[in-house]
């Protein structure tokens, strides 16, 4: 049986033990966290919700061999790319809360961010498959979602949370955790999943499963956030967590 989750009260402290003597032990890098967005889709349709996790390649420099959500850097085409649905008001004004230059433009990038990396390392497209092929797509990974006649849709766009790496990590991201519902997705394009991909295989399992899956802390975090979310039935008015680390350890704010 998996070990149960923490209640998210307690989850900055249970970082704090895990990871405070490792992350001091490190000298101080002065790298600035770079802006990421990464998307749990969810799976309602068993009797327990179930989450998409990948394992990223044994090569990777950042997290070799663990399983983690899809997601990446937000990158400046992901300002460029058409929509078919807004993200709710709500979502918005959070994100962009959490923006070094809030504007909504940056908060679509984000939103948009998430699908883009999603599509790439798993060749699921979310959003609309009604609407033609988008046009004027960026050139790179846009251009190629959008020649499958999707138009990404931001409306079933949920934050869970956010987590900025610590000062002394030579690799640093400042990740936004968004999710949408399994649903959302209107096609899977084979091929990019496998030994020599990002992500070598993908998974679909219930949190408790998850856990079983040697999770890096935050990971692990995250998913106790999720759950919790889940059980106050996802709503948007819910205060929404950020981690950081200070000088005593991690904090736990809500915004």
């Amino acid at each position: 049986m998996s070990t149960p989750l923490p209640h998210p009260q307690d989850l900055a402290a249970e970082l704090t033990r895990e990871l405070y003597a490792r992350v001091i032990a490190q000298p101080v890098t002065g790298v600035r966290p770079r802006q990421a967005a990464t998307l749990i889709l969810i799976d309602r349709t068993g009797p327990e919700p179930r989450v998409l996790m990948g394992r990223r390649h044994a090569g990777h420099k950042f997290m070799p061999g663990k399983f983690v959500f899809p997601g990446g850097r937000v990158e400046p085409a992901d300002r460029r790319m058409n929509i078919a649905g807004a993200l709710d008001s709500i979502t918005e004004q959070k994100l962009m809360a959490c923006l070094r230059n809030p504007s909504p433009a940056g908060a679509r990038a984000v939103a948009l961010a998430a699908i883009r990396e999603t599509f790439e390392e798993t060749g699921l497209l979310i959003g609309a498959a009604d609407m033609g092929v988008p046009d004027q797509a960026p050139e790179g990974a846009w251009r190629d979602f959008a020649a499958h006649g999707i138009f990404p849709s931001l409306e079933d766009i949920h934050f869970i949370g956010r987590a900025i790496t610590p000062p002394r990590n030579k690799i640093r991201f400042d990740a936004l955790f968004l999710a949408a519902d399994a649903t959302a997705v209107s096609k899977r394009v084979e091929g990019f999943v496998g030994p020599d991909s990002e992500l070598t295989e993908l998974v679909w399992v219930t949190i408790r499963e998850a856990l079983d899956l040697g999770l890096v802390a935050i990971t692990r975090t995250i998913l106790a956030e999720l759950e919790n979310r889940i059980a106050l039935g996802m709503s948007r008015h819910l205060p929404t967590p950020v981690y950081r680390f200070g000088r005593k350890g991690w904090m736990r704010e809500l915004v």
